[in-house]
């Protein structure tokens, strides 16, 4: 699946999440290297180099206003949107109710609460 975007964050923080779990997440769904760990910072970026995308260390504040990222993750036509989708659950992103069918692509949660969406390229 091309991956591209430009990140986010969610209502209400997972008192349980872990930036390093995030970061993991985004590493493994994006194909990119985490090219920094220390002091339960992360980051990681494109193999083609560029801007970093970072996360800090827990504990993860809550939301208090609008999202400042938003990644978008496009689906080749005429590929199977839901096989695409089953890798993002098993390496931790959860399904929501919003968007299914709706032309606009599916909403989901990295593992720290942070909304991404899949949908299909145009």
């Amino acid at each position: 699946m091309p991956r591209s975007g430009t990140g986010s964050s969610r209502e209400g923080q997972n008192p349980q999440a872990s930036t390093r779990g995030a970061s993991q997440f985004w590493s493994e769904a994006l194909r990119w290297p985490l090219v920094w760990e220390k002091d339960q910072e992360t980051a990681i970026q494109s193999p083609d180099g560029g801007t970093k995308l970072t996360w800090g260390g827990p504990p993860v504040p809550p939301k208090t206003g609008p999202n400042r990222l938003f990644f978008e993750l496009g689906v080749p036509a005429g590929a199977d949107g839901e096989a695409e989708i089953g890798p993002l659950v098993s390496l931790g992103a959860t399904r929501t109710n919003s968007g299914d069918g709706d032309g606009d692509g599916l909403l989901m949660l990295d593992p720290d609460g942070n909304e991404f969406r899949v949908r299909r390229t145009r």
